[in-house]
């Protein structure tokens, strides 16, 4: 049924449709299923070329056992320190590391990003790491030199000199900006293809649509990461007892 959960037999048929490279789309239709929920699935269990239907079945298995072990500490449990629901808090990660995942960053990747974003001090060691994501320090060493060549995070030392990553408040900027440059390369090939192809054809033109399409997309994007870029640094305060959205405080 569309609104439970995945059988082995379905994931099997998932897998089989990723092997013949259909569209998460046209997989969710063959099964009655949403397309959010192939792609969730698929996402959170290796990617399209790492799913398979086995180990996708047994880990949400696994988090089946997890969620009712939560649950049956019952309402008389301590509540965490900080107020948040553990099961919540970890359904939102895998649903932010889904989409890093979707944008193109590797799983680990991915995850690793998401365990930084989600930690109030924003910074966190290699062995902090290895112990929230349970993994191999090989696997957090990969995930972190990856993260800091592309500028993701930075590295740096506490008071007890050991190496903390960071999730740096301007990456988003910095992001903003390289593909911005990156679209700027995309319409000087645009136009080195209008004088190859001489300016009067077709082929030509076309390119040349591209390239101005590409100028005019990059400049606002320019523009609009430079007069946004002061939100990354804005102060939030939760209102008191209320879930409303969090509101800057007085410059």
């Amino acid at each position: 049924m569309p609104g439970g959960r995945l059988t082995q037999q379905e994931r099997q048929q998932i897998a089989l449709g990723l092997t013949d490279g259909l569209a998460y789309a046209e997989i969710a239709r063959r099964l009655d299923r949403p397309t959010s929920t192939i792609t969730r699935e698929v996402m959170r269990n290796g990617g399209p070329t790492a799913y398979r239907a086995d180990l996708a079945h047994r880990a949400t298995g696994h988090r089946a056992r997890r969620h009712r072990q939560v649950a049956a500490r019952g309402p008389g449990a301590a509540p965490p320190a900080d107020g948040r629901d553990p099961e919540v808090v970890r359904e939102y990660e895998e649903v932010f590391t889904t989409l890093l995942m979707q944008q193109g960053l590797p799983k680990m990747m991915s995850r690793v990003l998401t365990c930084l974003y989600t930690t109030d001090a924003g910074s966190l060691t290699a062995s902090e790491l290895v112990q929230r994501l349970q993994v191999s320090p090989a696997s957090i060493s990969k995930a972190i030199t990856f993260l800091a060549n592309q500028g993701l995070i930075r590295r740096e030392r506490d008071e007890r000199r050991r190496e903390r990553y960071v999730v740096d408040d301007d990456v988003w900027y910095q992001g903003m900006i390289a593909a911005a440059r990156s679209n700027i390369q995309l319409a000087e090939t645009a136009r080195q293809g209008v004088r190859v192809l001489g300016p009067d054809t077709p082929a030509a033109a076309r390119l040349e649509n591209i390239a101005r399409f590409v100028d005019f997309v990059t400049e606002s994007l320019t523009r609009a990461a430079e007069q946004a870029r002061e939100i990354l640094y804005t102060k939030t305060e939760a209102t008191p007892g209320a879930d409303a959205a969090p509101r800057s405080e007085p410059g």
